[in-house]
């Protein structure tokens, strides 16, 4: 079993613009109403736009903020390159990049432009041991 996680966001071509740039992920599907990124040829995040396709469990686009509860966690073994492209992009940077002495590996916490939270973390056991 993979996870797939799916978003619901106002605006999926820039979401998924958003997503490309910060985090280097690429199209697999591309649209206004729903995408699909991948990291390599593993899908890794789904972008659907609120109220496309009568799906009654996406959520309320009202009730913010958005993902409340819920993180949306990205692994990647070079983490510095992730870290420059982050910056590169601008991205809103909520915590770090720090070290999590817990998980024994850095970190950085991000937003998204809809409002949902974003992490980056580089391997376990890479700093700290």
């Amino acid at each position: 079993m993979q996870a797939q996680p799916l978003i619901a966001v106002s605006d999926v071509e820039a979401s998924s613009r958003w997503y490309q740039s910060v985090l280097g992920l690429r199209s697999r599907h591309g649209g206004k109403e729903y995408e699909q990124l991948l990291w390599g040829d593993l899908m890794v995040l789904q972008l659907h736009r609120w109220g496309a396709h009568h799906h009654p469990h996406l959520g309320d686009p009202e009730k913010r903020p958005y993902g409340n509860g819920a993180l949306l966690w990205f692994y990647t073994e070079d983490f510095d390159e992730a870290v420059d492209r982050i910056a590169a992009a601008g991205a809103t940077v909520l915590e770090g990049p720090k070290e999590n002495s817990n998980a024994q590996h850095r970190e950085i916490w991000l937003r998204d432009p809809e409002g949902y939270v974003v992490v980056v973390a580089g391997p376990y056991g890479d700093v700290g041991m």
